[in-house]
């Protein structure tokens, strides 16, 4: 019994931070959804940049030596460069970043670095998960009626995430996995779904309200919703992975509450991508 009020008093600290954390941002990103173009663009290179710097630390903390210049610098552009051409110039910006991170980690071996070719997988990894799948942000908001499906995709990542969250403190029995993240619970990643499903149909009604997003019915929206929340907890676990191979707690200490940017967006990642193709392909 001694031990149970400071476990209670640290898990309410802790929601204290993210929440505030959540106050700070959600105004600031909704903003910049708002007005889109340049500003949204900026925004989203902003946080992809700084998640791939973490990523590449992570690996970094594990005795790897992934080139931090090459892996922020590819993210960023390919997604300034997702805002200005599409596919077509993101595609060429990898293909090039690719092509120059192989000849920069062949210079490292040549000096002695015998894990040169295990630094240039991570390097390239970085710019793949981070600044590739990160791009889609930018092609979702581009979308027509691009706003509106940014603030019903991530939304549902949101629902799911908190929903897991609390009722995974609260009543989660069964580990989800045993060495990934041994905090989730099966109980919690199924709240997450029956919450964001609805959560998302409950969205789209809204915005139907206010005049937007007339082309998606909300059953639509709950399988939306549903689909997401069924995929992205995938993106958590799989930070989770390399966290637990580098021996890291979190991504970095930028947010109070949640670690990292990367801790933030690993799930958002996967929903961005997931959401982009899911409503190309079935909602419009």
């Amino acid at each position: 019994m001694g031990e149970s009020q400071p476990q209670k008093t640290n898990n309410l600290e802790d929601l204290i931070k993210r929440v505030r954390v959540v106050l700070v941002l959600l105004p600031i990103g909704f903003v910049a959804n708002y007005l889109g173009g340049w500003v949204f663009s900026l925004f989203v290179a902003l946080i992809i940049g700084v998640a791939a710097y973490e990523y590449a630390l992570l690996f970094r903390a594990g005795g790897l030596r992934p080139a931090l210049a090459l892996a922020v610098g590819a993210s960023v552009t390919m997604v300034i460069g997702q805002s200005l051409y599409g596919f077509e110039l993101t595609l060429l910006i990898l293909t090039l970043s690719v092509l120059t991170s192989l000849v920069h980690h062949l210079f490292d071996y040549e000096r002695g670095r015998d894990q040169a070719a295990t630094d240039f997988a991570i390097t390239v990894s970085a710019m793949i998960y981070i600044g590739w799948l990160g791009s889609f942000f930018v092609s979702l908001r581009n979308l027509p009626e691009g706003f509106w499906w940014v603030m019903i995709v991530l939304p549902a990542v949101w629902l799911a995430d908190m929903a897991g969250y609390i009722f995974g403190k609260r009543f989660g029995r069964h580990k989800m996995t045993v060495r990934l993240s041994p905090n989730k619970s099966w109980e919690g990643y199924l709240a997450g779904i029956l919450v964001a499903a609805p959560g998302t149909a409950l969205l789209v009604m809204l915005w139907q309200a206010l005049g937007a997003g007339k082309g998606i019915a909300p059953w639509e929206g709950a399988l939306l919703g549903g689909l997401l929340a069924l995929l992205t907890i995938f993106g958590d676990l799989g930070e989770s992975m390399i966290k637990r191979q580098v021996g890291a707690k979190d991504s970095g200490q930028l947010l109070p509450g949640h670690g990292g940017v990367f801790d933030r967006i690993d799930s958002w990642l996967w929903g961005g991508a997931i959401g982009y193709y899911l409503i190309t392909t079935f909602f419009q």
